[in-house]
């Protein structure tokens, strides 16, 4: 088998176009390696600058009454990895910062698109866009008339005759085209680790790993698939023209036609709809800055039945923060409510589009792939939730220290110093680990392992009834 694969070799370095195009990939994948290193290195400068600055305003504050504090409130920074460079994913539409202050959970702004006049209908060339689209049609475009061809001129039923195993001879011409597809996932995702050597951890090459292993996966698949077809149609135009059908179902029709269907599935609520529904629950509870509403009124009754007092001015604390932190606490109700029934929805779609995998291959592989570069919805939402979770502990240490800090129930004019704004420590994402974003692609892998499976056993099983003729 090694010396078929090696004569499949020898006579693709013999064909010029293919010298050419080998060339041709590998400039182009390490070109967009580096510029999309580039790009995320210069987001990374910017990112450390406005964060930079965003601390030193927090920590410049000399005197502020801490309520006020809260309004003034502080930016949470979406990091890039070192990994984004291969696959954006999600990243490009969704936002990278998060403005964090008191009664309001804001969403992200400020994405790549929104800003970006270079954006087209078909995104960034990416790696990855080479890696799924490209390569893999290459791959056809190789393997289409390798057993074919061979019937063809006469030379498969001479080998056959010369004592080669058909199944061994048809398997080895597949290896030897996926040797190649191999030798590019390679060379692009070396040139990722020596752009980014500073910033590269064992958790990066963890991911690295994987990443390499489904690639390489999905190659074995379109590969063997296309030799199946040469090896069982009747000539090299039939071959082809399946193969291509295949590789546009897989990456054009039925990836659209599956997600409208998830999404009408399982329909997330229009940003109207959601804001309005938000928008109507908070109405319904206490009001930080009423304390003259109903609600703020029997919430005043129950602290002066908890200290046993009569008048807000006998209390030993500042009821005036009790009141905005309870304002927040229900606040952090709706928001709990609403965006995790979304969160519930979001998990739902994923949960059925994997599913999609065991019938396109294609969708594993991506979301594979944005999920080990931290570009898919699930790290989007990680990093919500951490900056949604950092923003209540900023504002109930805040409305707590204006509570127990030494001020009077209305008395808003009482500041605090500028040491106790320095205390309060700055927001820090901790992107998830290796170990905790792998179970969630199980489906993802599970599904690309059958795929090999299966198409293995095609080109095994076909192969013992090609004709030799």
């Amino acid at each position: 088998m090694l010396q078929i694969i090696s004569n499949e070799w020898k006579a693709l370095l013999r064909i010029k176009t293919f010298s050419y195009l080998s060339s041709f990939f590998a400039i182009s994948l390490g070109l967009v390696s580096f510029l999309g290193n580039e790009h995320n290195k210069q987001q990374a400068v910017q990112q450390k600058k406005a964060t930079a600055e965003v601390r030193k305003n927090w920590e410049g504050i000399e005197e502020m009454n801490p309520h006020r504090a809260a309004h003034y409130g502080s930016f949470a920074f979406r990091p890039v990895t070192p990994l984004s460079g291969i696959d954006d994913g999600v990243n490009v539409t969704t936002g990278n910062v998060i403005r964090m202050e008191g009664h309001l959970q804001n969403e992200a702004m400020y994405s790549e698109a929104s800003q970006s006049l270079s954006m087209s209908k078909f995104g960034k060339l990416t790696p990855s866009l080479v890696l799924q689209f490209v390569i893999p049609l290459f791959l056809i475009f190789l393997a289409f008339n390798s057993v074919s061809k061979e019937r063809e001129q006469g030379r498969l039923k001479l080998l056959v005759l010369q004592g080669a195993s058909l199944p061994k001879l048809v398997v080895a011409k597949a290896l030897a085209i996926w040797t190649y597809g191999i030798l590019l996932l390679l060379f692009t995702i070396g040139a990722q680790i020596l752009l980014n050597l500073q910033n590269f951890m064992a958790d990066h090459l963890w991911k690295l790993s994987l990443l390499f292993f489904s690639y390489g996966m999905y190659y074995y698949v379109i590969t063997a698939l296309t030799v199946y077809f040469s090896a069982r149609l009747v000539n090299n135009i039939a071959a082809l023209s399946s193969m291509i059908a295949v590789w546009l179902l897989w990456t054009i029709f039925l990836p659209r036609i599956w997600s409208n269907s998830v999404e009408k599935l399982y329909p997330l609520p229009s940003r109207h709809e959601f804001k309005t529904a938000m928008e109507k629950d908070r109405s319904q509870g206490v009001d930080g800055h009423n304390p003259s509403d109903k609600r703020g009124k029997a919430f005043e009754q129950k602290i002066l039945t908890q200290y046993k007092v009569d008048s807000l001015s006998q209390l030993p604390v500042n009821f005036d923060g009790m009141l905005m932190q309870q304002d927040e606490e229900y606040g952090n109700q709706v928001w709990d409510k609403h965006f995790g029934n979304s969160y519930s929805i979001l998990q739902q779609q994923k949960r059925s589009y994997q599913f999609c995998g065991i019938i396109i291959p294609l969708v594993s592989l991506q979301d594979i792939s944005m999920g080990l570069c931290g570009s898919d919805m699930l790290h989007f939402v990680d990093f919500q939730l951490q900056a949604e979770q950092y923003r209540r502990v900023l504002v109930k240490t805040l409305n707590d220290k204006q509570t127990y800090g030494g001020s009077k129930t209305g008395d808003w004019s009482w500041e605090e110093n500028n040491d106790f704004y320095r205390s309060v420590k700055d927001f820090e994402y901790r992107a998830p680990a290796f170990k905790k974003i792998l179970p969630k692609y199980c489906i993802n892998l599970f599904a690309l392992i059958s795929w090999v499976a299966l198409t293995t056993v095609l080109i095994i099983t076909g192969s013992k009834k090609t004709s030799i003729l």
